[in-house]
Order: structure tokens, then C-alpha cells, then sequence
């Protein structure tokens, strides 16, 4: 049966980035018919000096920002979201806003432990820096280097860092202390997403690592897949083979498409 008619897709950009980041790996799904959204969420359209109101910028405003995108849309999208991106594709689809997900190194949801002592320790030298979730934080070339960007050649790393701009402090915070955090701005209830899942992950990913991301993987139980790529690492949008990422995620699509075609002629 052919697939007479796509839905939309809304792709969801990480922590320090922008609507950029997927200017080459939205291509595939454009190629396939698909329209696609990539929108910039709050206050990373200013550059490297953004208002002081981005630091106290919480993961349910982005949340909040992009549920009012998709409700302009003419059906549910599938939601494309990578590393914090992931994390907000979760919570939209817990409210009912996704035909399905796929979540690319995504970011763990309030409640699942960390797997890694990379991860413990990131968070813990993040904590001993102060009250860093009151304002912006900005991006450190070193640590995107080694743990982001670490896949790409030099050149291609300095062009997409240059392009890397201040994250909240506050939604930092509620990434990656989520224990502390009162209000539990990163809560999925696993039972509310009932759209299929795709996670894909690189196995040289230290920030968000496979053993971590299964655990993501594995609250959705049968309605999420889990699928580890060997030899990358955080950037899968745009890291050495990244039309491998895309193409896996479009043959997945293709499968909810058809059983969205054959409901839509059932």
C-alpha cells in the first residue's frame, strides 16, 4: 500500500544549539515528502548574548513554546529530538502531541538513573560550580570537544561550535539534577506516551550513553525500540555516516506510516 500522505514532522534541538543543527539531516525526510519543522527554542536566535531571562528558562517553557507549534498543525507530527530535544519529545508525546517519536541520544526523563560514573561525575562537577541554574550558562570548547563534537574533523567541528550559543541554567538544572528539582519539570509518566518510539544511540556516547538510553528505551516497553550505532558518538545529526541515522529512522517511519494508511482506509 502506498503512503498517499505523510505526516508532519517536528524536529527538536539539543542544550547550546539551534534549528541549525538539522539543516543537513532534515534533508532525507524532506527528500521522502515529508514536511518538516525544525524550530529554535526560546532565546537561542540571540546569540552569544542572550536575555538574562533565558537562565531562568525552564524545560516546561520550551515544552510549553513547542506544544503551541504543533497545535497549528494540521494533524500529530512525528516528533525528531535529539539529546535535550529527546527529553522534550517525550514530555510533548505524554500529552498526547506525537504520531510517533524518534529520539536520537535523547535525554533521560526525570526518575531514571544515570549508568555511567562519567555521567554521576558530570553532574556532580556541574552541582560544585555554584548556583549555575540562575542564569545562562555558556558553551565550554572544551568539553564540547571532547564529548559532543569529538567525532568530526577539526574543521568541522570549529564551524559547528562557532554556531553553539548560551543554555539555561535553570533547564540545565533540570536535566541533570533532576533529583533536586521540586517541581519535576523533566516528568514523563511512561503510561501517558502511546505512540511508538525509536531511540537511537551511538555507542561512543558519553552524554547520553546506550546503557542509559535503553533505560529510556525500556519505560515504553513493547511500544519502543532501542537500536545502538557502533562507533558514534553524541552528534549523530551530523557525525561521519549520519544519513545512516537518518535512513534507519525513515525505514522505521515507513512503518508507521502504513499502519497510519491502513487505520486512515480500514
Amino acid at each position: 500500500m502506498a503512503i498517499s500522505k505523510r505526516s508532519p514532522i517536528v524536529m527538536i534541538h539539543g542544550a547550546f544549539c539551534g534549528g541549525w543543527a538539522f539543516d543537513d539531516f532534515r534533508k532525507p525526510f524532506e527528500a521522502k515528502g515529508y514536511a518538516v519543522t525544525a524550530p529554535t527554542l526560546r532565546y537561542h536566535d540571540c546569540g552569544r548574548e542572550p536575555p538574562a531571562a533565558l537562565g531562568k528558562t525552564s524545560l516546561i517553557d520550551y515544552a510549553a513554546d513547542l506544544e503551541k507549534l504543533i497545535r497549528t498543525l494540521p494533524e500529530a507530527p512525528i516528533l525528531v529530538g535529539h539529546s535535550m530535544g529527546g527529553l522534550l519529545a517525550q514530555m510533548l508525546a505524554a500529552r498526547g502531541l506525537a504520531r510517533a517519536c524518534v529520539l536520537l541520544a535523547p535525554s533521560a526523563p526525570w526518575g531514571v538513573l544515570p549508568s555511567t560514573l562519567f555521567e554521576v561525575a558530570s553532574a556532580q562537577t556541574l552541582l560544585l560550580t555554584g548556583d549555575y541554574f540562575s542564569g545562562p550558562i555558556a558553551p565550554n570548547s572544551r568539553v564540547a570537544r571532547a564529548n559532543a563534537l569529538d567525532k568530526l574533523d577539526e574543521k568541522e567541528r570549529r564551524a559547528v561550535y562557532a554556531r553553539f550559543v548560551p543554555e539555561s541554567g535553570l533547564a540545565t538544572f533540570e536535566v541533570m539534577q533532576w533529583a533536586l528539582d521540586m517541581r519535576r519539570a523533566s516528568h514523563v509518566r511512561a503510561r501517558d506516551v502511546t505512540c511508538p518510539v525509536l531511540c537511537l544511540v551511538g555507542s561512543d556516547d558519553r552524554i547520553n550513553p546506550p546503557s542509559t538510553v535503553a533505560r529510556i528505551a525500556a519505560r515504553y516497553q513493547g511500544r519502543a525500540q532501542f537500536e545502538q550505532f557502533e562507533g558514534f558518538s553524541h552528534w549523530l545529526i551530523g557525525e561521519k555516516g549520519w544519513d545512516r541515522i537518518a535512513a534507519r529512522a525513515l525505514t522505521w517511519l515507513d512503518t508507521v506510516e502504513m499502519a497510519k494508511a491502513v487505520r486512515e482506509t480500514s
